[in-house]
């Protein structure tokens, strides 16, 4: 399995791709205001870079439930001092963004994946991101941010998540953008109530017929404090909990604000996993 991102080729499958999270937003519901200064963004890329981190997320509107779009050019605003200084040192930058003004300018700056929470619902994304060939993360949500924690509900959340993202997957090929150049994502946290984030992370094997590599991101998530009680800032030994479940379950790209410490989850995971797959099968013993 391989995710092209423009010149980047990733070969995934045993190899998990870690994306450092770096919001540069004043109201993202972990850490927003922290990196809106670009020197602070800069030293926090570099610092998860250092930690481990394949891919560096940059995002300019908060994606929690409740948020309120931000216009393009206040996102771009805050993008175009760190893209561009972050894409020359020779960072893999994807931008977390849901319009297409805004992937294409980041693209020039040099950034080599969009990371689109709507799966392109803006109608120039599609024609974006394949006439550079950038790699692509589609995510499953149901709604919109501000009201997607609106009572969702699934008869089935994994078979209709799978449906859902097969779809997206279609429309994109159909525009141009190659299969082997997009990632998908069930949208944990996005739209789905707490039951169907934790049936996610347990079915997760069963979004293996998408036929790509799947992303997680239950990172300080909403769904580990209600399960643990914890607040945003206490909440990194549930997100390792379910990286490394995840990972366990298929996951071959993570979304995490703690990188060192889930590069170490998840590399247990991996090794756990593969040691499964390399057991020989159980002999017959006779009574």
């Amino acid at each position: 399995m391989i995710w092209r991102c423009r010149d980047l080729t990733f070969e995934l499958d045993p190899r998990v791709l870690v994306m450092g999270v770096l919001n540069v937003t004043p109201d993202s519901f972990s850490d927003g205001g922290r990196h809106l200064e670009p020197a602070d963004a800069l030293a926090h890329a570099r610092r998860l870079a250092s930690e481990g981190a394949d891919v560096i997320d940059v995002g300019a509107e908060s994606t929690r439930p409740g948020a309120e779009p931000v216009d393009p050019e206040e996102q771009w605003r805050r993008l175009e001092p760190v893209i561009g200084p972050l894409a020359r040192e020779g960072r893999c930058v994807s931008v977390d963004t849901a319009s297409a003004i805004v992937a294409a300018r980041a693209l020039q700056a040099g950034a080599a994946i969009v990371n689109d929470v709507t799966a392109l619902s803006d109608p120039a994304m599609a024609e974006v991101a394949a006439k550079d060939g950038a790699g692509v993360v589609l995510m499953h949500m149901r709604g919109t941010p501000p009201t997607m924690q609106h009572d969702p509900g699934y008869s089935d959340v994994v078979r209709e998540v799978r449906e859902e993202l097969a779809a997206r997957l279609a429309a994109a090929r159909a525009a141009g953008i190659a299969e082997d150049r997009i990632v998908c994502d069930p949208g944990i946290g996005f739209g789905k109530a707490l039951e169907h984030n934790l049936e996610l992370i347990a079915r997760l094997g069963e979004l293996a017929p998408l036929g790509r590599p799947i992303l997680i991101g239950a990172s300080r998530k909403s769904f580990l404090g209600k399960l643990s009680g914890a607040g945003v800032e206490d909440r990194l030994a549930g997100g390792l909990a379910a990286h490394a479940l995840a990972v366990w379950n298929g996951a071959t790209v993570v979304r995490t604000h703690d990188v060192a410490e889930t590069v170490q989850a998840i590399a247990v995971a991996r090794a756990v996993r593969s040691a499964r797959g390399a057991q020989p099968a159980p002999r017959s013993v006779r009574a």
